[in-house]
This record gives structure tokens, sequence and C-alpha cells, in this order.
């Protein structure tokens, strides 16, 4: 009799454990449900304008992640790169460097920067490559831009100089700071130089010397704070895998 009521104690037991770990279950379905649907209305609203850049970089551009190049996002991105020597040639080819076509394809250009971020988030289609390519393009841009204005003495030169200087440097560097495994991510002061860089170069190729000059000096100054900064990061990185 005893082991009977001990046995049907056990099954009321294990049955009521069994719930409790049903119910569990079901409390961490229901909560990664609504972290998953919090993390959507999150991305909709700030991460797909790119106003939100907090929290790692998708792993789908880390080292060592599969390359992906046919995505969306990268086909904009090789469009992009494939349209510089197309305005480099026509802008060279002009009389005065401020003619409306190679203006009108700077832009465009420039202006596909956030295209190309904008469908990576909006189709989750990150990669490697497009990591890659994206800083290639805009400072192959930039390089491009600065050509232009300094044949058509478009802006001071010794600010172009300095600019064309900064970005060699920039590219190398980040090639060689990938090689070493080294991550450093965007700062804020090399986000923001690009626009008002960008900007003083399609004002000078579209004949407004005085202004284009203003934004490039703003952006040159914000793009070298940015550049010391990833300086800095990166010897820290560097002592702290050393000691």
């Amino acid at each position: 009799m005893r082991e009977r009521t001990r046995e049907r104690t056990e099954l009321v037991r294990d049955r009521t454990r069994e719930k409790g770990e049903r119910v569990r279950e079901q409390t961490e379905r229901v909560r990664d449900r609504t972290r998953e649907q919090t993390e959507r209305a999150r991305m909709t609203v700030y991460r797909l304008f790119g106003i939100d850049r907090s929290g790692p970089p998708p792993p789908e551009t880390l080292v060592g992640a599969p390359l992906r190049v046919w995505t969306i996002p990268n086909v904009v991105g090789m469009l992009r790169l494939a349209c510089i020597p197309v305005f480099l040639v026509l802008a060279l080819r002009s009389d005065s460097g401020t003619e409306a076509l190679p203006a009108i394809l700077f832009f465009a250009i420039a202006w596909s920067d956030y295209l190309d971020g904008f469908l990576a988030r909006a189709t989750g289609q990150y990669s490697r490559f497009g990591a890659l390519l994206d800083p290639v393009t805009d400072r192959s841009l930039v390089l491009a831009g600065g050509i232009v204005c300094w044949q058509f003495e478009l802006l001071p030169r010794w600010a172009l100089a300095v600019l064309v200087i900064r970005e060699l440097y920039m590219l190398f560097a980040g090639r060689a700071a990938i090689a070493q495994g080294i991550k450093l991510e965007i700062n804020w002061w090399g986000r923001l130089a690009v626009w008002p860089t960008m900007s003083g170069l399609f004002a000078a190729l579209v004949g407004l010397t005085t202004l284009g000059t203003a934004l490039l000096l703003v952006g040159l100054a914000m793009a070298l704070v940015a550049t010391a900064r990833y300086f800095r990061a990166a010897r820290r990185i560097q002592r702290e895998r050393a000691a």
C-alpha cells in the first residue's frame, strides 16, 4: 500500500515537473518571439535608414566569412565603382571641369553609397565582399573628384593634396589592419566627414568654388580627426595583443 502511494506520489511529481518544463519552454518561446519582433521593429525604425549603428557588425561581414559577391547591394556597389572611370573621363575631357553630365554622375555615385547600405539592411544581404568593396569605392570616388578639381584648380590644391594622402593612407592601412586581423569600428567622425567632403567636391564641380572650399575644409578636418582615432585604436589593439 505504501509502495503504491509512493509510486503515485512520484508519478504526480513527475507530471508536475513535466508540466513545469513545458510551461517554461512555452514562456521562453514567447520571449524569443517578442525579442525577434522587437528587433524587427527596431530595424524598421532606426537601423533600416542607418540612424542606429550600435551593436556588433553583421557576422556575414567579418573576416573568414564567405565573400557572397552576387547580392543586390553588391551589384549596386559594383555599378558605382564601374561609373567612376566614366566620370573621370567625362570630367577631364570637359573645358572647365564644371559641365553638368560629369557633375550629375558624381552626385549619383556619391548618393548611391547610402542606397547600397539601405538595400543591405532591407534585404539582410550582408557580405564580406560588400564590406570590402564599399570603402574602396568611396575613396576611389574622392580621389577621382580630387583629380578633376586639381586639374582645373577648382579647389585649393594643398587641401586636395592632404585629402588624397589621407584617403590613400586609409585605403592601404585598412587593408593592412584586415590582414593582421584587426577589426576597427567606423567612428562617427569618419561617417560624418563623408558628406561635407563629397558635397565640397560636388559644389566645386558645378562651379560653386567658395562653398566647395568651405565644405571641403570642414570635411577634411573631420576626416583627420577620424584618422587619428583609427590610428590610436589600432595601436591600442596591438598593445593589448602584445601584453
